[in-house]
């Protein structure tokens, strides 16, 4: 990682491997699912160390405070040193996938596998439907 005072939002969400592909993350600051500092921003937008970025993700928002720059993605290890997540964040992301697992059904696996008799069934059920 080389130094540098300033670096592409897009560049640096890709780098810090919070999308797949630059031009992934370029859509979503585009269509204002990330937000430097407070505001909706677009993707040629330069980021600096100490900006906060606010990403939101699906269900999932994030509040990260950029520690390094780098327009290079590398290994995940290396691109969770580019960022630091905020406590706020963290226990609200961990309080929504609890709440989220909370509310999902549980499931019902079988304690065993249909025998040949039960199989037979089952398929004589279905072709009535």
């Amino acid at each position: 990682m080389a130094e540098m005072e300033q670096v592409r939002i897009d560049k640096w969400l890709w780098a810090a491997r919070f999308f797949k592909t630059r031009s992934l993350a370029a859509k979503e600051v585009g269509a204002g699912h990330v937000a430097v500092n407070g505001a909706k921003v677009k993707p040629a937008r330069m980021v600096r160390a100490g900006d906060l970025l606010t990403i939101r993700q699906g269900f999932v928002e994030t509040s990260v405070r950029i520690q390094l720059l780098s327009e290079q993605r590398g290994p995940a290890v290396v691109a969770r040193t580019l960022y630091e997540e905020t406590e706020e964040s963290l226990a609200r992301r961990e309080h929504l996938l609890a709440e989220r697992k909370a509310m999902r059904p549980p499931s019902g696996q079988p304690e065993r596998r249909p025998d040949k008799h039960e199989r037979r069934k089952i398929r004589q059920f279905l072709k009535k439907e």
